[in-house]
């Protein structure tokens, strides 16, 4: 019974995903979707909204250190950048599920994003990235508390 149930479940948590590359576009700056697989610093509302990343004056100058830190995240990679700007593809271990990481420095503090790029909810994925990241942030003292 109970292997029915987890092979049920994995053909249901597996059939909603697309396992193909879907394309990309910059979203550090847009708002989220109607869908509980994103959150954001710009974003108003509370389903979506995570605090201001503010930046002490270490933070400013160390964009490669703050860089160091976002490619220690769990599955992380490079998939684009530019000046104070990053772009994380952080992937699951499990299921190889891809989620976008933003971050941008702006004047005195970072804007971020993180976003899953297929499915419908994230099981609160997103968010635990995003304040793993302001964690080891604080720690290094590159943000605020």
């Amino acid at each position: 019974m109970l292997l029915r149930f987890t092979l049920l479940l994995l053909l249901f948590l597996t059939g909603c995903s697309d396992t193909k590359t879907t394309s990309w576009t910059r979203s550090i700056n847009q708002l989220c979707e109607n869908k509980p697989n994103c959150v954001s610093t710009i974003e108003k509302r509370e389903q979506f909204s995570v605090k201001p990343f503010l930046l002490t004056a270490k933070g400013e100058h160390s964009w490669e250190e703050i860089k160091q830190v976002a490619l220690q995240l769990p599955g992380a990679k490079i998939a684009d950048q530019s000046d104070h700007y990053l772009h994380i593809e952080a992937t699951s271990k499990v299921f190889r599920f891809i989620d976008d990481f933003e971050v941008e420095k702006k004047a005195e503090q970072l804007q971020v994003r993180s976003a899953s790029r297929v499915g419908y909810s994230d099981f609160g994925v997103n968010r635990k990235r995003v304040e793993a990241f302001r964690n080891q942030l604080i720690k290094q003292e590159l943000i605020k508390q």
